[in-house]
This record gives C-alpha cells, structure tokens and sequence, in this order.
C-alpha cells in the first residue's frame, strides 16, 4: 500500500505528459497543411498558362491594370499621401508595426481620417505588431479606427498561435492598393543607405485587381471581427486603369497546399529563360531544390539574392537557408548575398516576363503556415523594373562560390544544421 502511494504522483506525471503529447499531436494534425510533392511538366510558355495558375492558386485573372513600383522609405510618403486622399474606406493590414517616428506617421494619418468620418479598418498580427504601442493603439481607437488584433493569445487561438497574418495591403475606397514588404518599423524609412536602414519593394494598383485584395483583406477581417462589409465604397465597379495583366495568390485550403506555396513551385517548373529571386529568407525544401535543378538543366539562369548573416535582422534563418547551398550550388545555382543591410523584398521574375510580389518569403513559415499575399503580374516592363532592381543591389554582393563554401569551419555548418531543424519557427 505504501509502495502504491510513492508511485502514484510518478503515474499521475506520466498520465499528464502522455496527454500533453497526444493533445500536441491533435493540434499539429489539425493545423498542418498537406506538403504534396508538386509534379508539373509543361511546354507551353508561362503567359499561355497564366489561366492554369491562377485557377490552380484559386485565383481570377484581372487585366486592365497599372502598376507602380515603390521602393523603401519612399513607399510611405506615397502611401500616406493617398490614404489622407481616400474618401471613403482604409483598410490596413501588416504583420510587423513597431512604435517609433513612422508608427506615429501612420497612426496619425489613419487618425485624421476617422475623424473626418472615414471608415478605418486596421487589422495587425497580434505577435508581430505586439509591440506597436498602447498609445498609438488608443489613440486610434479613440478617434474611431476599428483596430483589431490577428490570433491574440487566448485558450480558444491555443491552436492556432503559430498561424500568423504576414501580409502587408492597404485598400482604399476599394479602387487603389498596395501590395508589398515594407513593414510599420522605423527601418524601412530611408532608402537602404546604411545598415540601419532596409530595402523593400511594394506595389501600388488601380483596376480590377483591386477586388481580389479587398476580398484578401476581408477574409481575416470576417474571420476576427465577424463584420461583412459591402457596396460601392468596399468592392466598386471597377473600370480597366491600364494594360497588365496580374492574378493574386492568399488562399489557404484546409488539407490542402497554399496557394502561395503552389504558384512558386509552379513557375519554377515552367521556367525557359530565367529565374531572378530577392527574398530576406530564402529556405527552399528539396522539391524546390530539385525544380531548380531541373531548371538549370533546361539552360534556365537560377539566381537567388539575400541578405548575409550581417545584413540580416535574423542571422538564425540566414544560417537555416546555409544548409543546403552545398546541394544548390552543386546544381548550377548562383547564389548572392548582401551584407550591409537587411533586403527585405519578396521579388521573383521569370522568362523577363512575369514577376512575383508580394508578402511571401522563400520558406516553410510562409508557404505552409503564415497568411500571404503573392501578386503574379504578366509583363516584361515590371519584370525589366525588378530586374533591375535586383542589378543594382547584386552589384555589392558576395557571390558565394562553392570551393570556397565547402571550406567554411565546423561552427557554421553547427549552426546551419541546427537552426535548419526548427526553421519552420523561425
């Protein structure tokens, strides 16, 4: 009897850790999203499957659209200008607001359009906007900003924390958006001069493509608020505002692969020419290391531009992405890295003719867990845009060459190794 006393507390830990796995276990499997290895062989040429892509990403192709490329800290005195121009609706998402001098931009700004009787929407991830401000945060919601709040921690979101909103849009009276990286961080202002200032690119649009980030922003909306917005002043008819062509990847099926992950594999496989990509985390799975090799073989031109350990405002996912250079530079892709500031843009152009913007970065957290946002714009003025973009910041890169990678010491591949394993959390 004494004996069965002791054990007790020892079977009653047990009982406990046991149920904690299971019940970890439960919510992985509810939460996950499928990981299909993506087979897609094609010869016919991205433009003629553009139909294909967007279906397949649960899309619509919109033409008639124009687009304006917008880069680093001068996105924000454009942006600003056309939200205190809105007569109507704003309507804001982003993933990362921090206080500071352009937090109080902004919040002034969507401040004095409450006040002047617009209606303000503002949607920020409850993690990576934790630290916007209580006084910002008041100071909207007292001049009547709805202001809400992405997965706050609660028991009810308990199985959800890890999903975060990473999308950065704005909306205006339903006619005009902005699409892109730039983040509500003092960082982004400035134009990528110093190591204390970032590079990031966004979009501006007119035209039809506006609904489908309308329709973006009001899926998380609904989902948060339970509030259905509706008529001319959300979701106007829209008349063609130029000749480009672009489609837009967000969905997120249950028991089913994103969308944004989909379309990036996709027009890896569809590649003839080239392949230019900028993106701050660039962690690709082995599928996606075997498309590009794949590429390569077909004589497509790989490149991939990132920032270094020292460029980066996270080294760890830096290292995570190092794990597998061996394996992509072995296949004949070129590889640059940046290090004198964080390059923040999410950039992808194909054949010179077809680009990728939007919120995605290159890894497991965007392509499997986060909500993003992709635009895939159909023209080969924007693509010349971005590629030159690209150009101008590749020229202060460190080509890594693969003699020299195989060299490097035994701490960095530790931590390469290490910090792969849980990249998914990064």
């Amino acid at each position: 009897m004494l004996d069965l006393l002791y054990e007790t507390p020892s079977l009653i830990l047990v009982f406990f850790i046991v149920l904690a796995v299971i019940l970890i276990l439960v919510i992985w499997s509810i939460r996950r999203h499928w990981n299909p290895k993506l087979r897609i062989q094609s010869d016919a040429s991205i433009e003629d499957l553009l139909p294909s892509l967007a279906g397949l990403t649960v899309s619509t192709v919109h033409s008639g659209n124009s687009v304006e490329i917008l880069e680093n800290g001068a996105f924000f005195d454009v942006l600003i200008e056309r939200i205190q121009a809105a007569r109507h609706t704003v309507h804001f998402e982003t993933f990362l607001w921090k206080e500071g001098v352009l937090g109080q931009r902004m919040a002034d700004v969507l401040t004095e359009q409450a006040r002047a009787g617009k209606k303000v929407r503002v949607m920020l991830d409850a993690t990576g906007s934790s630290k916007a401000g209580k006084e910002a945060v008041k100071q909207m919601r007292d001049a009547g900003c709805r202001v809400e709040f992405f997965h706050k921690r609660s028991i009810y979101t308990i199985g959800i924390l890890n999903d975060r909103d990473h999308r950065k849009m704005v909306i205006l009276d339903g006619r005009e958006a902005f699409v892109g990286g730039h983040c509500v961080v003092d960082e982004w202002m400035g134009n990528a001069e110093d190591g204390k200032h970032n590079s990031d690119v966004s979009v501006r649009l007119h035209g039809p493509i506006v609904h489908s980030i309308q329709a973006a922003f009001s899926e998380n909306w609904v989902g948060e608020t339970g509030e259905v917005f509706l008529g001319e002043h959300a979701f106007p008819k829209l008349e063609p505002a130029g000749d480009i062509t672009i489609h837009a990847a967000y969905a997120k099926p249950e028991s089913s692969a994103p969308a944004v992950k989909i379309l990036h594999h996709t027009v890896i496989c569809l590649a003839k020419k080239k392949i230019w990509i900028q993106n701050p985390y660039f962690i690709p799975k082995n599928e996606a290391i075997k498309a590009f090799g794949e590429a390569v073989k077909r004589g497509v031109d790989v490149r991939v531009m990132m920032p270094s350990t020292s460029g980066s405002d996270n080294p760890m996912v830096q290292h995570a992405g190092h794990r597998n250079f061996g394996m992509l530079l072995k296949l004949g892709v070129r590889l640059f890295e940046y290090p004198h500031t964080l390059l923040h843009q999410k950039v992808m152009t194909v054949d010179g003719i077809w680009s990728a913007v939007g919120s995605t970065n290159f890894d497991d957290r965007s392509f499997d867990t986060n909500d993003e946002i992709t635009l895939g714009i159909l023209d080969a003025g924007i693509a010349d845009q971005l590629d030159a973009i690209f150009e101008k910041y590749v020229a202060r890169c460190t080509e890594i060459k693969l003699e020299v990678w195989q060299k490097r010491g035994l701490w960095h591949k530790i931590k390469d190794n290490t910090f792969y394993m849980i990249k998914e959390f990064l």
